[in-house]
C-alpha cells in the first residue's frame, strides 16, 4: 500500500471528499414543511443526478447548475419551485467545513509534497472554502477558472497544463469515482486515492487505493502516522 515515487503534486476534489458537502442538508432546511418527508429522499437523490447532468453540458456558474438541478426536480416531484430558496442554497455553500481529521492530515502531507484543489465551485467559493480547510494549498482550480465541470476530461488536461506536469507526476484523490477518478483514470493518471465516504461505490476496476480514514492519506505517502 502506498507510492512508489513521490510526485510533483497530490491534487484533490474538495467539496465531499474534504469538505463536508451538505447540500441535502441545506436542501431539506432552506424548503423546510415543503418538501414532504414522502417524496424528500427521491427529490434528493434526482437533484444529485440533475446536478451531474448541469455539469457535463455548456459552461454555466455554479448557482445556475444548483437552480436548474432544483427546478428540474421540483418538477419531478411535483413540487412548486422557488428561485429565492436554490439561491439560499447556493449562499449557504461557503460556510461548510472540512470532515474530521482533515486539516490535519493535509498539514501532515503537505511538508512532504505540494497540494493542490481542483474544485467544480466557482472561484470566490473555492477560495472560501480551501480557507476553511486551513491548509497550505500552492493552487486552487475552480471550474470557473477552467469553464467546464469535472467529469468533463478538459477539466484534467486544464489541471495538467496549468501545473506543467504530465499523469505520472500527480496524485489525485478523490470520493467520488463518478466526477473524478473515472476520468483521471482515463487521463492515464495511474496514481490515485479514493477516500470512501459511503455516498458512491467502490469502482475499484479504477486502480486505486482505496482508505476510509483521511489519516492513512499522509501513510501511502511514507509519512509515520503522528
Amino acid at each position: 500500500m502506498g507510492f512508489d515515487v513521490k510526485p510533483k503534486f497530490v491534487t484533490f476534489d474538495m467539496n465531499g471528499t474534504l469538505i463536508k458537502f451538505s447540500i441535502n442538508d441545506t436542501m431539506r432546511e432552506v424548503l423546510g414543511d415543503r418538501l414532504p418527508p414522502e417524496i424528500a429522499d427521491e427529490y434528493l437523490r434526482i437533484c444529485k443526478a440533475y446536478r451531474i447532468d448541469e455539469c457535463t453540458g455548456a459552461y454555466q456558474p455554479f448557482h445556475q447548475v444548483v437552480a436548474r438541478s432544483m427546478e428540474r426536480a421540483s418538477r419531478k416531484v411535483g413540487l412548486e419551485y422557488r428561485e429565492e430558496e436554490a439561491r439560499a442554497v447556493y449562499e449557504t455553500i461557503p460556510t461548510w467545513g472540512p470532515y474530521p481529521g482533515v486539516t490535519e492530515a493535509l498539514n501532515r502531507l503537505a511538508e512532504a509534497v505540494p497540494l493542490v484543489i481542483i474544485t467544480n465551485s466557482d472561484t470566490a467559493h473555492a477560495v472560501r472554502l480551501a480557507e476553511n480547510l486551513k491548509a497550505p494549498f500552492e493552487v486552487v482550480i475552480s471550474a470557473e477558472e477552467m469553464g467546464v465541470y469535472k467529469p468533463r476530461l478538459t477539466a484534467f488536461e486544464y489541471m495538467l497544463d496549468k501545473l506543467g506536469v504530465t499523469p505520472d507526476e500527480l496524485v489525485h484523490v478523490s470520493a467520488s469515482p463518478m466526477y473524478d477518478l473515472r476520468s483521471a483514470a482515463i487521463m492515464g493518471i495511474k496514481n490515485k486515492v479514493y477516500v470512501d465516504r459511503g455516498f458512491e461505490q467502490d469502482e475499484h476496476w479504477l486502480g486505486y487505493e482505496r482508505i476510509t480514514d483521511i489519516a492513512d492519506l499522509p501513510v501511502l505517502f511514507g509519512l509515520p502516522r503522528p
